[in-house]
């Protein structure tokens, strides 16, 4: 049995009302503010997601349903069929891509996950893919350590000191760099 209808509408309401505030007041903003401008009752908000750890976690996996579908089934060399380096490189850019659209919504989220963002399901899911993959790509290497310290590049803070206006490539251009060398 699907979602009712009401309840539908009330997620979509909360998420977009989220991402508006995000955009305009960047990842300080309280529950009770993204209630009343999604115009549903604090109540709704938390039976909806639990907390606001699960309303950041539920607007992150939604930003990142794409690339998930790329990850599973998109083509090379996201996709399935490209050699692993090739795969890690293009993870990597695509995230870089993500992060830079998202850079409120990545702060909020480490705010809010704070205590343990590496149990949040997107990020264990990401965690899971470049692990495979470096493990392909190089056995020698620790790969689960490896992937925590590629994705641990992507704090929002740095992302965004590392991103300037000047040179908005400058981030995932030197992320590539830095896996080319320890692909190598």
């Amino acid at each position: 049995m699907g979602e009712r209808a009401d309840a539908a509408r009330n997620r979509h309401a909360i998420l977009r009302a989220t991402e508006e505030l995000l955009a305009t007041h960047g990842a300080h903003i309280s529950l009770d503010q993204v209630a009343a401008h999604a115009q549903v009752g604090k109540g709704t908000v938390f039976r909806r997601f639990g907390s606001r750890t699960g309303l950041m976690q539920a607007l992150l996996q939604e930003r990142a349903v794409q690339l998930r579908e790329a990850l599973e089934s998109g083509p090379p060399p996201l996709g399935p069929g490209a050699p692993p380096a090739e795969r890690i490189v293009a993870f990597l850019d695509a995230l870089s891509q993500l992060a830079a659209g998202n850079l409120a919504l990545l702060a909020a989220h480490e705010r809010s996950c704070a205590t343990d963002r590496h149990t949040d399901p997107t990020y264990t899911r990401w965690h899971a893919h470049l692990k495979t993959l470096i493990t392909q790509a190089r056995p020698d290497l620790d790969a689960t350590f490896v992937a925590h310290a590629l994705l641990g590049m992507f704090d929002a803070d740095m992302v965004r000191r590392l991103t300037p206006q000047d040179d908005p490539g400058r981030f995932a251009r030197s992320l590539r760099q830095l896996v080319g060398e320890l692909l190598a």
